[in-house]
């Protein structure tokens, strides 16, 4: 805005609309997408209660840094710095967007104080670090027991998240495209927070995970072959695999290998990418090795980016114990089908 012109008049729930139709076209998670609009929603409720009017009613011209920082201390009474910075980030974006969109002369945002959040402690598998071990080796021995098992299918999942890091909707989001480079070379693209990609290598011991999944899931359903388009990971019934059965396939796992009380509270798919970290951090990867194979932004990390090369990071990924462990794992990659156990979701 400049030059005096006028400001477009709009209610807060509709600039909030706008605003969220935006973010979906920048390849969010759904996750996320619902995360913006809660902390929206929530804060904007408080305003117009300060404000003395209808939440359907309260303008966005009306969002004043004396009573955006009000709305911002009432919110965070009982909320911890975490939830309190998430919304900060959320209204900071969205007003930022208003001001494009001529509803505003200015961020507001800067008039509200943004609580410190202590870094978070990593949570790799508690115990003397052979938990990852002891899960690979256990399930490829067809120790989870399920309606219909899928030692091949499990076994990569684990070993996938092990190995690079990703983070549970980053799995979900691979397809057979996803994995190119010639054989001993091979590298995975993967879409990560915000749109971004990088591109993760596996070793050999991987490929073959790979390869025998793929051999048993055409075999599983009758299949000539898998086109790349395809969803690397799908359910027992052929679907692509959802959040909730990575969840239940991850629980599962951790249960039936015995190293359920090694996961640490508040983590489960997620406890195998502070492993991956973890374990390469004990063994000299260094912190930008680590950013780059993590898929963390310099903003996040509080760090400069310093991009490693491909030799690097490589270099770091085979430090991994975990290739150590699948490199020893039986040929065929699991026990033989079948299995006790009663009913279970599919995944």
């Amino acid at each position: 805005m400049g030059g005096g012109d006028p400001l477009v008049l709009m209610r807060v729930p509709e600039a909030a609309a706008e605003f969220v139709s935006s973010l979906r076209t920048k390849k969010l998670s759904v996750n996320t997408v619902a995360g913006y609009e809660r902390d929206l929603r929530l804060v904007a409720g408080i305003a117009a209660d300060l404000a003395g009017v209808a939440a359907a009613d309260l303008e966005v011209r009306a969002l004043t840094g004396r009573l955006v920082r009000r709305a911002f201390a009432e919110f965070s009474q009982p909320r911890s710095a975490a939830s309190v910075n998430r919304a900060w980030s959320a209204w900071n974006r969205f007003l930022t967007f208003c001001v494009a969109e001529g509803l505003l002369e200015g961020n507001p945002m800067a008039a509200v104080p943004r609580p410190r959040q202590p870094a978070k402690a990593p949570k790799p598998f508690l115990g003397d670090g052979t938990a990852s071990a002891t899960l690979l080796e256990r399930i490829a021995a067809g120790a989870r027991k399920a309606r219909d098992p899928w030692v091949e299918r499990d076994l990569l999942a684990l070993a996938l998240a092990l190995v690079t890091g990703m983070r549970s909707a980053e799995l979900l989001g691979l397809t057979l495209g996803s994995i190119g480079g010639s054989p001993g070379d091979r590298r995975i693209q993967v879409l990560g927070k915000g749109g971004r990609t990088r591109s993760l290598p596996i070793e050999p011991a991987v490929e073959r995970l790979v390869e025998r999944y793929l051999r048993s899931r055409m075999e599983r359903f009758g299949l000539a072959s898998l086109p790349g388009s395809a969803v690397l990971l799908v359910d027992t019934a052929g679907e692509p695999l959802r959040r909730g059965g990575l969840q239940y396939l991850v629980r599962q796992c951790y249960r039936y290998a015995g190293v359920h009380d090694r996961v640490q509270r508040g983590t489960l798919v997620h406890a195998l990418r502070h492993e991956f970290a973890t374990r390469l951090a004990e063994r000299g990867a260094s912190a930008h090795e680590l950013m780059e194979l993590l898929g963390h932004s310099s903003i996040v990390t509080g760090q400069a980016y310093v991009a490693s090369s491909a030799r690097e990071v490589r270099r770091a990924a085979q430090g991994n114990p975990v290739y150590g462990v699948l490199d020893r794992l039986p040929a065929g990659g699991g026990g033989a089908p079948g299995g006790e156990g009663g009913s279970a979701p599919a995944g």
